[in-house]
């Protein structure tokens, strides 16, 4: 639980503040997307615990804090979901997290709801305000959904996606990255890529 939480207030501080700012930390502390991702590291570890009262007591402590945080912002991660490190909520209000397998360095917005039946999200995937993923879709790596769109189709690696129903796919270059997340080799190949086609004739 510890690593994770460090990750993911790291991975906050990349998202939520500039390079400059100071005590970043206390400034992530005092944003309230920052509080339902730490009562789902807490709960998740709480139901990990083998020492039986301990463990009901955790429980139920996490179970009323969570309900709590879910009133006050609006954000719904449920217990059954598997969210690697580096999950950032980034807006909140209107955000709902299914029982959902997510790799690392997630960023949600908010309005985004992620459905129950979600087959898996992957590493480093972005979903701006009110995005959608419904049905059994399957999302890559490295994929931006944009804003208010609906995924109901599986996503490949390196794609940005859009529309209501999520139709339009574009390769995902260097100058769709989300500010402060580190290039990948793969980026930095497609950038190169890019620079070489030739201009369009006019």
């Amino acid at each position: 639980m510890f690593e994770n939480v460090r990750v993911d207030l790291q991975q906050a501080c990349k998202v939520n503040l500039g390079k400059k700012a100071k005590f970043k930390m206390l400034q992530v502390l005092v944003k309230p997307g920052t509080y339902p991702v730490l009562c789902f590291r807490f709960g998740t570890w709480a139901r990990s615990l083998r020492i039986p009262v301990v463990r009901q007591v955790l429980v139920a402590f996490a179970i009323f804090i969570r309900f709590f945080i879910e009133l006050v912002t609006g954000v719904v991660i449920t217990p059954g979901a598997q969210i690697g490190p580096g999950f950032v909520v980034h807006t909140w209000f209107g955000v709902f997290v299914g029982p959902v397998k997510i790799g690392r360095n997630c960023i949600v917005q908010h309005g985004v709801v992620i459905g129950w039946n979600t087959k898996e999200v992957g590493d480093n995937v972005f979903f701006g305000p009110g995005a959608k993923v419904m049905g059994t879709p399957k999302i890559g790596n490295n994929v931006v959904v944009v804003a208010n769109s609906l995924v109901m189709t599986d996503v490949p690696d390196d794609t940005t996606i859009l529309g209501v129903p999520a139709r339009i796919k574009l390769r995902r270059g260097a100058t769709l990255k989300y500010r402060n997340q580190d290039s990948t080799p793969r980026d930095k190949q497609n950038k190169k890529t890019t620079d070489q086609e030739p201009a369009l004739e006019r």
